[in-house]
C-alpha cells in the first residue's frame, strides 16, 4: 500500500505541473546535538528537509549531553532516545542509572522521546568492561519495564550481547546501531526481532563481508543511519558526517539489491515509523 500510495502522489504532482516526490528518509541515528553541528544546525536542517530526509532520531550518550540533546530535539522536532554509551559508564555507580531514570521521567510526557540508547558494549574499551556490563543490563531492564525499543552499540562483543537479549526478551525489540557484520550474525539478531541500522560502512569498498550480508537479508530488517558527525564515509572529503549522506547509503542498498532506491527508502523509513512509534 504505501507504494501505491507514493505513486500516486507522483502523479498526482506530475499532473499539477509538480516536480515527483523525493524520496522520504530518517536518518535512525544522528547526533544532531554535538558541537560539530552548533555553527550551522539551522542550516543542516533546511538542507535535509530539501533533500528529503523528514527527521533524525538523536540518541543519547552521557547526562553531560542530555539537556542540549533534549533542547536540539525539541527545537527542531526530533525524535531522540536517552541512554548511557558504553565510553561513558566509567563506574557501575547506581547513581548514574538514577540520573538516567530521573531524565527519563521527566521526559515521560514528551512523545518525541522513543527508545533507550545508546547504550551497549564495546570490548575495544576493556577499562570499563564491567561497568559497561553493569550498566547496559539496568538499561535493559528499563527498557523491557517501559515498553521501549533499545539502540545498541556493540562491538566485538555480538556473543555477550546476544547472549543478554536472549535472556532479557525485550518486547519492543531494538536495533543494532552501525550494523558491520555478516549474514550469519544478521540473522541471530533479526530472528529475536531486532532491526539493523546500517550508515556509511556500506559505501566502504572493504567492506565485503557487510555488502554480501545486505544484498541478500531483507527489507524489512534494515534501518539507513549515518552516526553523524562521526564514521564519515571512506571516500568522502569531508571530515565531518551528516545526514545529507543518507542518498548514498540508500542508492548503495539498492544496488545490492538489484531493487529501486524509492523501494529502498520506503521499507527503511516505514521500519523506522514502526519500530520507534513514529
Amino acid at each position: 500500500m504505501p507504494t501505491l500510495i507514493s505513486n500516486l502522489e507522483n502523479a498526482r504532482a506530475q499532473c499539477n505541473g509538480l516536480s515527483p516526490t523525493k524520496l522520504r528518509m530518517i536518518d535512525s541515528h544522528a547526533h544532531l546535538d554535538f558541537p560539530e553541528f552548533d555553527d550551522d544546525r539551522q542550516h543542516l536542517f533546511d538542507e535535509m528537509k530539501h533533500a528529503g530526509i523528514e527527521t533524525a532520531i538523536i540518541p543519547g550518550v552521557s547526562p553531560e549531553h542530555w539537556d542540549k540533546q533534549i533542547a536540539v530535539a525539541r527545537q527542531f522536532s526530533c525524535p531522540y532516545a536517552l541512554g548511557i554509551h558504553p565510553w561513558y559508564c566509567q563506574s557501575d555507580s547506581i547513581t548514574l542509572f538514577n540520573d538516567l531514570k530521573g531524565t527519563i521521567s521527566r521526559c515521560s510526557h514528551d512523545e518525541n522521546l522513543v527508545a533507550i540508547g545508546e547504550c551497549g558494549l564495546d570490548k575495544l574499551r576493556k577499562s570499563n568492561w564491567q561497568a559497561q556490563l553493569v550498566q547496559f543490563e539496568r538499561q535493559l531492564e528499563l527498557a523491557k519495564e517501559l515498553e521501549l525499543p533499545i539502540i545498541l552499540h556493540v562491538v566485538k562483543a555480538h556473543n555477550e550481547m546476544l547472549t543478554l537479549l536472549k535472556h532479557y526478551g525485550l518486547p519492543k525489540g531494538g536495533v543494532i546501531h552501525g550494523f558491520y557484520g555478516g549474514v550469519e550474525l544478521a540473522n541471530e539478531y533479526i530472528r529475536l526481532g531486532y532491526k539493523l541500522g546500517i550508515g556509511g560502512l556500506i559505501l566502504n569498498d572493504r567492506a565485503v563481508k557487510l555488502k554480501k550480508c545486505i544484498a541478500s537479508i531483507s527489507l524489512n530488517s534494515i534501518l539507513i543511519e549515518t552516526d553523524s558527525p562521526s564514521m564519515a564515509p571512506a571516500n568522502s572529503a569531508e571530515t565531518r558526517n551528516t545526514p545529507l549522506v543518507l542518498h548514498s547509503i540508500v542508492k548503495e542498498i539498492a544496488n545490492l539489491q538489484k531493487k529501486t532506491s524509492v523501494l529502498i527508502s520506503e521499507h527503511a523509513f516505514l521500519n523506522t515509523m514502526q519500530l520507534f512509534d513514529l
